[in-house]
């Protein structure tokens, strides 16, 4: 009996997060706070945590999880990252964080769904990761039950998670490139690493797992079905008739070239997240998205 079909074992790898390297100067250039919990405020909208921690149609609490997100399989409910103690991460230590941001390991040592970017996040620097958990620890507590996932039999079971892990799971720390500037060393961190530009805007394969030939190129399933644009500088179908001036607006306002503005999933994302973004972060988006190969899509 065939229990998953193609498209389906590539959703339910891509369902929502059950829970949840050296440093480098270019990777870390944060503002200029020496402050953690002031560096970790400007990396929880860096990191985009806010938009999918905030149950914002209930009226939640920002961070305090909650949001329902439902696929063909069910419903998850992402977690609270607030440090209440009994519904967030109030007894979480800086150790148990780091392994489930950057590992994919949950405090009770289970894996995570990949919809969780920790394959992403596995290039942030330990400093950025112990950044953001001392701000989340300097929220205050709110306690939210966050409701239990409601999964369908099979897509219930995480075991195959350990075999995706083994298959598609190459944890890489950030390294700059020393030929080029410290401006596209950033960005490079930040699409890649840091912000997950990928996740959303990579096609993925049956299993789920984003295919590198095709990084930026966008895909017809996106969130909640829709499709992601292309972000490389392919001319007819990416971004390849942008400036950086258009980016950086774009990331800032929300405004396109054409004068229509995002809406849907990157309306919030630039809403909670690259709208926040000093001029130089969103500066360094720009010049490494204009440098990578143009891929073509449909």
């Amino acid at each position: 009996m065939r229990l998953f079909s193609r498209r389906g074992l590539a959703a339910v790898l891509l369902a929502a997060a059950a829970a949840w390297p050296a440093h480098v100067d270019a990777a870390g250039a944060n503002p200029a706070s020496t402050d953690a919990v002031a560096r970790g405020a400007y990396l929880v909208h860096a990191g985009g945590c806010v938009t999918c921690h905030t149950a914002a149609a209930d009226g939640s609490a920002p961070l305090a999880g909650g949001r329902a997100l439902k696929t063909p399989f069910g419903t998850f409910h992402t977690p609270n990252l607030t440090p209440d103690p009994e519904t967030g991460l109030g007894s979480w230590s800086e150790a148990d964080f780091l392994r489930a941001l950057k590992q994919g390991i949950g405090r009770d040592g289970s894996p995570l769904y990949p919809a969780f970017p920790y394959v992403s996040y596995s290039g942030m620097t330990d400093a950025d990761a112990r950044d953001l958990f001392a701000y989340l620890k300097s929220l205050p507590p709110v306690r939210n039950a966050v409701p239990a996932h409601e999964l369908r039999f099979p897509y219930d079971l995480r075991w195959g998670l350990w075999l995706w892990r083994l298959v598609y799971f190459d944890p890489k720390p950030f390294r700059p490139d020393p030929a080029k500037s410290e401006s596209w060393n950033r960005g490079d961190y930040l699409v890649h690493d840091l912000g997950h530009c990928g996740e959303c805007h990579t096609p993925r394969d049956f299993a789920g797992a984003m295919e590198a030939s095709r990084f930026l190129a966008g895909t017809a399933d996106g969130p909640d079905g829709k499709k992601v644009p292309n972000i490389t500088p392919d001319p007819r179908s990416g971004i390849g008739d942008w400036s950086a001036k258009d980016i950086t607006f774009f990331l800032q306002t929300g405004f396109l070239p054409n004068g229509d503005v995002a809406g849907g999933a990157m309306g919030a994302v630039i809403e909670d997240s690259t709208s926040k973004l000093t001029d130089g972060d969103r500066a360094a988006i720009a010049d490494y998205l204009l440098s990578v190969t143009p891929k073509q899509s449909d």
